[in-house]
């Protein structure tokens, strides 16, 4: 642009404009004259074309709108000389997007320019095409882009420019990129020396990863070897140095690469690579100057999330939590927020939540930080790290802080607390003052929903009813309180005053008084509130009083003629029953106690999260449509209409149990309509895995298997062979007709799933399902990762959990349609109600085209999950074991065809159900003593222990004891442990062809008394 001076001019006269205006009508002048010269485009120099198409540039970037030209600029593209080809270029660039008609009348002209010599025109038509994309660019130029990005007679920057065009075109028609030939250029682009080249190559493999991983595995170790180059700064250009560090934008890019490999099998490459991490992990630290920190802090926390992904060592992580904590308690407020984002990060791994309790002090401090950023996030990590240890620490650290905190955090300040309470409460009577001090200190900002819950557990719990009225009679007595205290306290006053009838100042009069002071300072939606407590007060008072009754009815008689209806109408009615004398007390009697169900609270928390680290799977949820999940309680229909039973539909079959709950209701009732048909599906589907949340320690898969037999018997067996029959509940799952075949085997997933809390439940060509889950007690919460492998999107989805009676599930916003290459995550959440091996079962089903595709999956809610290991000393051990002296608390069994294995092997097996071997207990060194907790609703922590005697001559039998404080956990838990050590053989299974449903296997020879053949007895 140098030397043309009108071009000087015209922007020099911009600049000088006074007020918008004159600037409009400077450029409506520039743009007449500018209009009238290309219509005398023949007498136009190249010059003077230049020069008025840069004033349309320039005009354009004033926000100003330019709707001619544009043919003049896309001329100037083929154009010889390089300053009209330039401006063609750039201008072209910037005016039209990628659907404009004129464009197609530059591709040959462009395209001509790539295949060219000359490197400058490769350039610029390398940027025009990577900023402008496109379809059709993408189909006509992708083969020479990709021509001049492997040739080696390229000069890096052209191939630099290449790379990233290539990008562009990929994620505007991912066809362009042949997966099978491609893999292999890209582990050969991968060996480049050029920094610059390496780091858009890197740039290209993180968009083909994200969409097939499974291609690109020879990718890995080079992904490694080029993390391991630069963390020892080996042949690096000092150009390529940012402030010491060697190119962390490569650092960065290649880190996020391998997060989209589900895991790295070869030990020497996983060694090198925890090695690199190691020295990341090391070498970072928090120095004077900006620049450097946030490079390093960019590699940094892109190798804590790999660290994440890999679910490495604990010592490892154990180091990135440190970290963090060292980071939260610098001054720079960047690197605060920083480390605690990354901290509420961590809290998905397992096993780290104890090591960032150690930092809750520092986290605790944030919240008073000046930056409102800063304490959301400490407010999202203190309430992700709360557990039943320290939720009264936290929740009374937020209610200190509730007082001072912004008007903008108080509600979500108030609703978290309120959950947290909920979940956490060590006793009834504490949650109330909770929730009561919330109430009290932020009542603007508390939902109807928390003041329901609160009335819900008061009316449900009768020995909390005393305490909670003495405490809203205590609130309700200042001079100045709430609304929405008023209404707790009218509820609760009225309901349950009358059990402080004894105490001073507790009477039905002065109980009234206090709440007819309210009255004239509360709206019309708490009057009726107020209305129904006066009526209760006055049929409570024992006996009548006269004045208490006048005042009351001449309350009711002023309200009759209110213009609000509801008010007017409990006015007349209240009236009217109080007239009646005793059927007052009928008609007003207590209220009956609520059914239990989930809060909803904790409903609302799971779709409003918002502003939390997890930012990705918070958009992915804003987008998701309403849910049409069904959600099976009992076993009963949602509409009371009994579900017919087929011969299709899942029942449970339970093993017999020695003692009969008034709980255990027939194991034939249906426990849900069919959902969804099975149908065939296209046999060829896209090669491509879901785009993973990188955050999430999920993708953890096997290699794909082959073509998986369809399952007439699902069993609910832990170890042993997968053609082993487990004598476990069986599930029945109707025979699956689908042409789609699962990737890996079903049973072996699912028992991998029930020994870890996290891994891949269910995979095909077109859907992942992963599951991360949590246990507490007798609680326990799954996450279900639900990830789009496809580039269109999964449709109809309906999820349908199928508990056995044991168990209570609820299951959470299911979406009816998962984006393309996008991952979902559908908390859900479990109560063990009592001791059985019964399994839950997940009917999923989504549609992928015209066809509908349905699988039954066993979740893993099973006996050992809600078993906690406790180590027990002889002096404990001994009395507990003679106190349960005999049948049913304490059952012993001889147990053969056991599965040969030494004594620690078995010791090991053992362990890994939770089952804490206690050494030292038995003399005989051939014996085994163990103990564990089991939790339920019914039984709470129920301590269970168990003696295995075996011998060494014949390790195909022993001798089992097991003893509890209830009977029909001592079978349950006797039966699952043999179970596991039990080997029972089956025939053969011959491969079916997959379009014909599977035949029918003779049945093995079994003894008679064997538990396998009372449950194949039970089937038949």
């Amino acid at each position: 642009m140098h030397g043309m001076r009108g071009l000087s001019v015209f922007i020099s006269d911009i600049r000088n404009c006074q007020n918008k205006e004159q600037e409009r009508l400077r450029i409506d002048k520039e743009l007449g004259n500018v209009r009238n010269r290309f219509k005398n485009e023949k007498g136009l120099t190249p010059y003077e074309k230049k020069k008025y198409v840069w004033k349309m540039l320039y005009i354009f970037m004033l926000g100003y709108d330019v709707d001619f030209g544009h043919m003049e600029a896309v001329s100037l593209i083929s154009a010889p000389k390089y300053p009209e080809k330039q401006v063609g270029y750039i201008v072209t660039s910037c005016l039209l997007n990628e659907n404009h008609d004129f464009l197609r009348l530059a591709i040959n002209t462009v395209r001509n320019d790539i295949i060219g010599r000359n490197e400058t025109f490769q350039c610029l038509a390398l940027t025009m095409v990577g900023n402008i994309g496109g379809r059709e660019f993408a189909e006509s130029l992708a083969p020479d882009v990709q021509k001049l990005l492997l040739s080696s007679s390229c000069r890096p920057l052209v191939r630099k420019k290449a790379a990233l065009c290539l990008l562009r075109l990929y994620r505007k028609n991912p066809d362009v990129v042949n997966v099978d030939g491609w893999a292999d250029r890209m582990a050969q682009l991968l060996d480049e020396r050029d920094l610059g080249v390496l780091t858009s190559s890197m740039s290209l493999l993180v968009a083909l990863v994200s969409n097939n991983h499974e291609a690109y595995w020879s990718c890995l170790p080079k992904c490694v070897k080029i993390l391991d180059r630069l963390a020892r700064n080996q042949d690096v250009p000092q150009e390529y140095t940012y402030y010491g560090i060697p190119s962390p934008w490569l650092q960065v890019k290649t880190m996020r690469a391998l997060q989209y490999f589900p895991t790295i099998e070869d030990p020497y490459t996983r060694r090198t690579l925890f090695e690199v991490l190691q020295r990341i992990l090391m070498g970072t630290d928090v120095v004077k100057n900006v620049n450097k920190n946030n490079a390093s802090h960019a590699v940094l926390f892109e190798a804590l999330a790999l660290v994440m992904h890999l679910d490495a060592e604990k010592e490892m992580m154990s180091q990135c939590v440190a970290l963090l904590g060292k980071f939260i308690a610098v001054r720079e407020p960047n690197i605060r927020y920083l480390g605690l984002e990354n901290m509420t990060r961590m809290l998905m791994v397992t096993d780290v939540q104890d090591i960032i309790k150690r930092h809750q002090a520092q986290i605790i401090t944030s919240l008073k930080d000046p930056d409102v950023s800063i304490r959301r996030r400490a407010l999202d990590l203190l309430y992700g790290m709360c557990d039943v240890t320290n939720a009264k620490d936290i929740v009374e650290e937020l209610l200190q802080y509730l007082s001072s905190a912004d008007f903008t955090m108080r509600e979500e300040l108030s609703l978290k607390a309120a959950i947290l309470a909920e979940k956490f409460a060590p006793d009834l009577s504490w949650y109330v003052d909770v929730i009561l001090q919330l109430i009290d200190k932020a009542g603007d900002f508390i939902s109807d929903d928390i003041w329901f819950r609160v009335v819900q557990f008061v009316t449900n719990n009768d020995d909390l009813q005393p305490y909670a009225a003495a405490k809203v009679k205590e609130y309700i007595d200042k001079p100045a309180v709430h609304e929405t205290m008023v209404k707790v306290s009218a509820y609760i006053l009225g309901e349950y005053s009358h059990l402080l009838a004894r105490r001073p100042g507790c009477s039905p009069k002065e109980i009234f008084s206090i709440l007819h002071e309210k009255l004239p300072t509360v709206s019309t939606t708490t009057i009726p509130i107020l209305l129904s407590a006066y009526a209760k007060i006055l049929m409570h008072t024992q006996p009548p009083d006269q004045e208490l009754q006048s005042q009351i009815w001449a309350i009711f008689n002023k309200y009759e003629s209110c213009i609000d209806a509801e008010i007017q109408q409990r006015a007349v009615e209240y009236l009217a029953l109080c007239q009646k004398g005793a059927a007052l007390t009928d008609i007003l009697a207590e209220m009956p106690k609520f059914p239990e169900r989930k809060s909803s609270l904790i409903k609302r928390a799971e779709y409003s999260e918002a502003d939390t680290a997890e930012q990705s799977a918070i958009k992915l949820r804003a987008q998701q449509q309403t849910s049409n999940a069904l959600v099976v309680t009992d076993q009963i229909p949602a509409n009371g209409a009994t579900s017919p039973v087929s011969v299709g539909q899942l029942s449970l079959v339970k093993v017999p149990s020695l003692v009969t709950t008034e709980n255990d209701t027939s194991t034939d009732r249906a426990l849900s309509q069919q959902n969804g048909a099975s149908s065939k599906v296209d046999p060829q589907p896209p090669s491509a895995d879901l785009l993973s949340d990188i955050l999430g320690p999920l993708a953890i898969e096997g290699p794909p298997g082959a073509t998986v037999q369809s399952e007439h018997n699902a069993v609910s067996g832990l170890e042993g062979d997968s053609d082993a029959v487990d004598g476990s509940a069986i599930v029945v799952v109707e025979e699956q007709t689908n042409t789609v075949q699962p990737i890996g085997n079903i049973d072996e997933r699912f028992r991998a799933l029930c020994l870890k809390d996290s891994g891949v439940l269910y995979e095909d060509p077109y859907i992942q399902i992963g599951i991360k889950a949590e246990w507490r007690g007798h609680h326990g919460r799954l996450v279900l990762f639900l990830g789009n492998k496809n580039t269109a999107p999964l449709i109809s989805v309906q999820a349908i959990i199928l508990p056995p009676a044991q168990l209570k599930v609820e299951l959470s916003l299911v979406p009816d349609t998962i984006p393309p290459r996008a991952q979902v995550q559908c908390p859900l959440e479990v109560v063990n109600l009592r001791p059985s091996r019964d399994v839950a079962v997940l009917d999923f089903s989504y549609k992928f085209g015209t066809n509908m595709v349905n699988v039954k999956l066993r979740l893993p809610a099973v006996l050992n999950k809600f078993l906690q290991p406790i180590q027990v000393s002889a002096e404990e051990f001994f009395p507990q074991w003679r106190s349960l002296s005999g049948p049913p608390l304490k059952l012993q069994e001889v147990v053969r065809g056991v599965r040969p294995m030494p004594l620690p092997e078995m010791a090991n097996l053992l362990s890994s159900f939770h089952i804490m071997i206690c050494p030292g207990l038995d003399p005989n060194p051939n014996n085994l003593v163990a103990s564990t907790t089991f939790y339920s609703e019914s039984t709470r922590a129920m301590l269970c222990l168990v003696r295995i005697e075996t011998d060494p001559a014949d390790r195909t039998q022993l001798r089992m004891t097991l003893s509890s404080g209830d009977p029909t956990l001592t079978f349950e838990l006797k039966e699952f442990i043999k179970e596991q050590l039990i080997s029972i053989p089956t025939a053969p299974r011959s491969p079916a062809p997959s379009a014909a449903p599977p035949t029918a296997q003779p049945s093995p020879q079994i003894p008679p008394n064997d538990p396998a053949a009372i449950l194949a007895g039970l089937l038949s």
